[in-house]
């Protein structure tokens, strides 16, 4: 999905918010952790085996950290306590279903807000940090 939308054939108009952001994503390397995939595409490396192992491998390489998305991985990663900061995005809409963000976790992770950020839209960036 992501890939389809942010590819640079997908960008719309130079000066269109998807052609930073995708020339941003189109650039950046991914890691993709999966069981059920063979192969992976789009500047991508597969991830098996040992997954704390993998993460704080790439935290040590060079730049600005190591992003991910999804539900499944950020509560491996939390169970983990690998993640070193968390940013939700708080839209203004109720949805009523899907999938619950780190469902089945299986400690409280206690949280410093350290930035938020409205936007026009409603929408709250908040960024927290894990209390050590």
């Amino acid at each position: 999905m992501m890939e389809s939308a942010f590819r640079s054939a997908a960008w719309e108009a130079p000066l269109d918010w998807k052609h930073s952001f995708g020339r941003t994503i189109d650039a950046a390397r991914k890691y993709v952790v999966s069981s059920t995939l063979n192969q992976v595409e789009w500047n991508a490396e597969l991830v098996r085996g040992d997954l704390a192992k993998t993460v704080q491998q790439l935290k040590q390489e060079p730049g600005k950290g190591v992003f991910q998305r999804g539900v499944k991985l950020p509560l491996a990663l939390a169970e983990l306590g690998l993640i070193g900061e968390y940013e939700l995005i708080v839209q203004p809409t109720l949805a009523g279903h899907g999938p619950t963000l780190f469902a089945g976790l299986s400690k409280p992770v206690e949280l410093k807000l350290v930035d938020r950020l409205q936007f026009r839209s409603g929408a709250v960036a908040l960024r927290y940090e894990p209390r050590r």
